[in-house]
C-alpha cells in the first residue's frame, strides 16, 4: 500500500497525472487503505511538499462526489470496491446493474461511470488475484477507461509486465518479516474411542467426504486423511482397527455452509467438527502452549512498549460462542478453556509482574466473526457480504488493539478469513483443528508476519524479537512441506534445488560463465547436490564438524557458496520449536580484565566529516556517464496470434512476438532542471558533466530513460566520493563512548540460529549466516582465543551511507595479547566491491583506525 501511494505522488510530480482510482477486493482491504492514507499523510507531506491530495471512498449514495473527482484540477484519489461496478448493463436486458451505470438526475442525466471514464484515470489494483481474476471483473476494469493499470500483490495469478518482485524468501533474508517457528501438538496414538473429523465434502467426482481418522501404518497408529463415499465401512478404511468396524457412512451433504456426514450409528459431523479420540486434549494443549508462549514473550518485551497479541483460528463459531434458543450468548468450550488457563497462569509467581493477567479474564479475549442483524455470531465462508462486519471490526480497532492500555490480548477468529487484514503485533498463531485442506499456510501465517510496532508506531527491527510462533495442528515436517509447496506454486520460489545460472551469480568477473558448470559438477561430486541440483542430506552446515570441500579453484567463494545453498533450504525460513530460555550474561566474563581492556579500546565513539573536490566529482561522474550502457529508444511490441473458433467460444494463442524501435527524435524538456531537482548539483556542474560525457545526444533518444540513468550514475559516484573522503576523529562530550551497562541478560525464545559457546560474555551467540556460525564455532575451540563478543545491534558506527554494525570483538593471546575487531564476510574481495555494504565496512575501518583498534575483514577464523 505504501509503495503504490508513493507511486501516485511520483506520477503526479513527474508527469502531471491527477486522477487515480484504487480498486480493492473487499471491505477489509478498503479499510486498510484508508488507514494507510491516514497514517502516511504527514510523511508524504514532508516528501512532496504541500501539494494537496484529495482522498475519497466511492459511495453510491453520494454520487455528487464523483463530479468533484472529475472536475477538480488537483490530485484526486478514489478508492472503489470491485463489487461497486462489476454488475453492468452488459449482463443482459433487464439484469440488475450497479448504480454507477444508471442515469442519475443529480448528475444532469449522466451515468456516474461517464464522469470516471472522461478522466482517463490511472487504475491501481490492490490484490488483483481477488479483483480481476474473472472475465466480468476484467470487463469492469476496462469500463473505467484507464490510462494504465498497475497491479500490486504477493500472489499474482496472471503475470503481466512485472516491474518489481520481492518474494517471501528474499523478504525473510532481508529481515523484512518475522521469522517462523513451528510448534506442534498431535495425538498420534489410538485411544479407546474412534477419532473422526470431517475436513471436506465435495461433489467433484461423485459425493465424497475427506475424513481424518486413526489408521494403522508401518510406523504404528497415525492420523490419516481418507476419502469416503456413502456406504463405505470405516473399519476397512482404517485398515483393521477394530474401533471403526461397522461404522458406515449413511449420508453426505455438500451444501455450502451446511455440509455434513452422518453415520449408521447416528453420529453426525458438520464441516470441521471432530469426535472421539483425544481431540479435546489436543486442542486444550494447543491453547495452553500458545498462552505460555504469549506470556514468555510478554516477559521478554517488558518495558519496551511493544504489545503482544495472539491469534486463534477456529472452524466454527460454536467453539468460541454458543447461543440458546432465545439467542442469549454464552462462552463456548474454547473460550472457557482459555479463561481457565489464564487463571492458572495468573497464580504462577513467574508471571506476577504482568499486570493485565490480574484483570477479569473475559476482558482479555475477543471474537471477530460475521454477525447477523441481532448481533449473533455466525459461520461464513469468508467471502460473503456478511463477513464485512467482521473485517470492519478488525480494521477499525486495529490501533486500539495495539495500545497497551487496551486489555484485549487474545483474538479469536474464523479460519476462513481472507486477505486484507492483519496486525503487526501478532506474535503467536494457533490453528485449533483447522483442516489442512481448508486454509493455506501462507494465508494463516500472513496475519502475523509483519514486523511489530511499539507504542509510538515505530517498527521494531530487533531480530531477537521478530519471530512468529505458529502452533500447528500437524507435524513440523507436514507444515514445512505444505508451506514450501505454496511458496513454490504461488511465488515461483524453488526450495532445495540449485541451478547453474544461480551459481554463476556467485562467481566474479574473472570467471567465464562456463565455470558455473564446473562448480555444479564439483558440488555433485562432493555429494552436496544430486544431478538434478537438489540439495542432499550430506549438506548440513548447522552441525558441528561440518566440512565443506570443493575444488581449490573455488576457494574464494566457499563461504558465499555455503550461505547460498543454505538459503535454499526451507529450514532456514521455517524453524522447529525449541525450548525457551535465557541468553545469560556471564558477569564473571564481563568483569574480567580481558573484557575491560577490550571494551576500553573499542568503546570510543567518533564523528566524521567528508572532504572531496567538486572537480573530482565532475570528472568521475563524467567518466561514469560516458561508459554507461547505451540508451535504447522506445519500442513497440508486435504480437501475432492464431484464432480458433470452437463450440465453447473463440480462443487465441500467441504465434510470434517481435519488437521494433520507434525511430523518431523525442522532444527534450528541461533535462538540466530535472537533474538539478534530483541531485542538488548546480546547472553549471551538470552542463559540464553532460557535455564532457559525449552522451547528451542520448537525451533525444529517450529523455526519461536518459535522466534516470544519469541520476543513478551520479548518485553512485557521489556516494563513493563521500566514502573515499570520509575522515573520523574521536567524539567529545557526555556521549563520547558506549556504556558497558547496556549489556544485560536477554530472553532467548526460539532463536533459529544460535550456538552455545564458552569463550564469550553470553552463553549463546546468535549468528546471521553460516560464515558467522563457523567463525564463532572455530573461535570457541581455539586455545589462543581468550574472549570473543558478537557486537550487539546498538553498537553502531555512523557513516555517510548509513549506520554500520561491526561483527566481532576479540581478545587473542599467544606471545602477546591482541585486541581485534573483525568483520566476517563471504568473500575475500570485500574491499574490491563497490556496494553499500562494502562502503559501510570501509568506513568502519576508518573509524577503528581513528581510535587505534586493529580491524580487518575475514572469511574464516583461519585468517584471524
Amino acid at each position: 500500500t505504501y509503495v503504490y501511494l508513493r507511486t501516485i505522488h511520483e506520477l503526479a510530480r513527474r508527469y502531471g497525472y491527477r486522477k487515480f482510482i484504487i480498486v480493492v477486493p473487499s471491505v477489509a482491504v478498503r479499510e486498510g487503505v484508508k488507514k494507510a492514507i491516514d497514517v502516511t499523510g504527514e510523511h508524504f507531506g514532508h516528501l512532496y511538499g504541500a501539494t494537496p491530495v484529495a482522498y475519497s471512498v466511492y459511495d453510491s449514495k453520494r454520487l455528487t462526489r464523483l463530479r468533484q473527482f472529475a472536475t477538480s484540477t488537483g490530485i484526486e484519489v478514489l478508492t472503489m470496491n470491485i463489487d461497486a461496478f462489476r454488475k453492468n448493463f452488459a449482463e443482459g436486458e433487464g439484469a440488475r446493474s450497479n448504480v454507477i451505470y444508471r442515469d442519475r438526475e443529480a448528475l444532469q442525466g449522466e451515468t456516474p461511470i461517464a464522469y470516471i471514464q472522461a478522466t482517463r484515470p490511472v487504475v491501481i489494483i490492490d490484490e488483483p488475484q481477488s479483483v480481476d481474476s474473472t472475465e466480468k471483473s476484467q470487463e469492469a476494469i476496462k469500463a473505467l477507461n484507464p490510462l494504465m493499470v498497475l497491479r500490486y500483490s504477493a500472489t499474482h495469478r496472471t503475470a503481466y509486465s512485472i516491474v518489481y518482485r520481492l518474494d517471501p524468501v528474499r523478504a525473510a533474508e532481508l529481515r523484512l518479516v518475522k521469522r517462523i517457528v513451528v510448534g506442534t501438538v498431535s495425538d498420534s496414538e489410538a485411544s479407546g474411542e474412534p477419532y473422526l473429523r470431517l475436513d471436506a465434502v465435495d461433489a467433484k467426482r461423485g459425493l465424497r467426504a475427506a475424513l481424518r481418522l486413526h489408521a494403522r501404518t508401518p510406523d504404528g497408529v497415525r492420523e490419516k486423511v481418507v476419502r469416503v463415499s456413502v456406504g463405505d465401512d470405516l473399519g476397512e478404511r482404517g485398515k483393521g482397527l477394530a474401533l471403526y468396524a461397522g461404522l458406515v457412512v449413511a449420508e453426505l451433504s455438500a451444501e455450502p455452509g451446511a455440509s455434513f456426514a452422518r453415520f449408521t450409528n447416528g453420529t453426525t459431523l458438520t464441516l470441521g467438527e471432530s469426535r472421539g479420540g483425544r481431540s479435546a486434549d489436543v486442542w486444550k494443549a494447543q491453547v495452553r502452549a500458545t498462552v505460555k508462549r504469549h506470556l514468555e514473550r510478554e516477559l521478554q518485551l517488558r518495558g519496551r512498549g511493544i504489545k503482544v497479541l495472539s491469534l486463534f483460528f477456529v472452524d466454527r463459531v460454536a467453539q468460541y460462542r454458543t447461543y440458546d434458543t432465545a439467542g442469549v450468548a454464552s462462552s463456548g468450550p474454547m473460550a472457557e478453556e482459555l479463561e481457565a488457563i489464564l487463571r492458572q497462569f495468573a497464580a504462577d509467581s513467574r508471571y506476577k509482574d504482568i499486570e493485565w493477567l490480574r484483570l477479569d479474564t473475559s476482558r482479555l479475549h475477543g471474537g471477530y466473526f460475521a454477525a447477523d442483524r441481532k448481533g449473533v455470531l455466525k459461520d461464513t465462508r469468508g467471502d460473503s457480504a456478511a463477513d464485512d462486519s467482521a473485517y470492519d471490526l478488525i480494521m477499525t480497532k486495529k490501533e486500539q488493539l495495539l495500545s497497551e492500555s487496551e486489555p484485549l490480548r487474545f483474538i479469536v477468529s474464523h479460519s476462513a478469513l481472507r486477505e486484507g487484514w492483519d496486525n503487526p503485533n501478532v506474535f503467536q498463531i494457533c490453528t485449533l483443528g483447522a483442516g489442512a485442506s481448508t486454509v493455506k499456510k501462507r494465508q494463516e501465517i500472513g496475519r502475523g508476519l509483519r514486523l511489530p510496532v511499539d507504542q509510538t508506531g515505530a517498527r521494531v527491527r530487533d531480530e531477537a524479537v521478530n519471530t512468529l510462533f505458529v502452533m500447528a495442528n500437524e507435524s513440523y515436517e507436514s507444515f514445512a512441506r505444505a508451506l514450501q509447496s505454496e511458496y513454490e506454486e504461488d511465488c515461483g520460489v524453488v526450495f532445495g534445488r540449485v541451478t547453474e545460472r544461480g551459481l554463476a551469480g556467485l562467481l566474479s568477473g574473472d570467471y567465464a560463465p562456463e565455470r558455473a558448470h564446473v562448480l555444479f559438477d564439483a558440488l555433485v561430486a562432493g555429494g552436496y547436490l544430486d544431478t538434478a541440483g537438489r540439495i542432499t542430506e550430506h549438506f548440513k552446515p548447522g552441525e558441528r564438524g561440518f566440512a565443506f570441500d570443493v575444488s581449490d579453484e573455488f576457494t574464494d567463494v566457499t563461504s558465499a557458496l555455503v550461505d547460498y545453498l543454505a538459503a535454499h533450504q526451507i529450514e532456514r525460513h521455517v524453524g522447529r520449536e525449541r525450548d525457551e530460555g535465557v541468553r545469560r550474561l556471564r558477569k564473571e566474563v564481563l568483569l574480567s580484565e580481558d573484557f575491560r581492556e577490550l571494551w576500553e579500546r573499542i568503546r570510543p565513539r567518533t564523528t566524521f566529516r567528508v572532504e572531496f573536490d567538486s572537480k573530482a566529482l565532475v570528472e568521475r561522474v563524467t567518466a561514469a556517464i560516458a561508459t554507461m550502457p547505451a540508451i535504447e529508444p522506445p519500442k513497440l511490441r508486435f504480437v501475432t496470434g492464431a484464432i480458433r473458433v470452437e463450440g465453447r467460444g473463440v480462443t487465441a494463442t500467441t504465434a510470434s512476438v517481435s519488437e521494433e524501435s520507434v525511430s523518431r527524435t523525442a522532444s527534450v524538456s528541461d533535462v538540466l532542471g530535472h537533474l538539478q531537482d534530483e541531485l542538488g548539483l548546480t546547472r553549471a556542474s551538470l552542463a559540464a558533466i553532460l557535455l564532457g560525457s559525449g552522451r547528451l545526444s542520448d537525451a533525444t533518444v529517450n529523455p526519461e530513460r536518459f535522466v534516470e540513468a544519469v541520476v543513478v550514475a551520479t548518485r553512485r559516484e557521489l556516494a563513493r566520493l563521500k566514502v573515499d573522503g570520509v575522515k573520523y576523529e574521536r567524539a567529545e562530550g557526555p556521549d563520547a563512548a558506549w556504556e558497558m551497562t547496556r549489556f544485560k541478560s536477554e530472553e532467548l525464545i526460539n532463536y533459529l540460529d544460535s550456538l552455545r559457546v564458552k569463550r564469550s560474555i553470553y552463553d549463546y551467540v546468535v549468528f546471521d549466516s553460516e560464515v558467522e556460525h563457523r567463525f564463532a564455532a572455530s573461535l570457541d575451540e581455539r586455545a589462543d582465543i581468550r574472549l570473543f563478543v558478537k557486537l550487539p545491534d546498538w553498537f553502531q558506527v555512523e557513516t555517510p551511507v548509513g549506520k554500520y554494525n561491526p561483527d566481532w570483538a576479540i581478545v587473542k593471546h599467544d606471545d602477546e595479547t591482541l585486541y581485534l575487531v573483525r568483520e566476517t564476510k563471504a568473500t575475500r574481495d570485500l574491499f574490491a566491491l563497490r556496494s553499500v555494504e562494502a562502503d559501510k565496512v570501509r568506513c568502519g575501518a576508518r573509524h577503528f583506525e581513528a581510535i587505534g583498534v586493529d580491524f580487518a575483514a575475514v572469511t574464516s577464523a583461519d585468517e584471524l
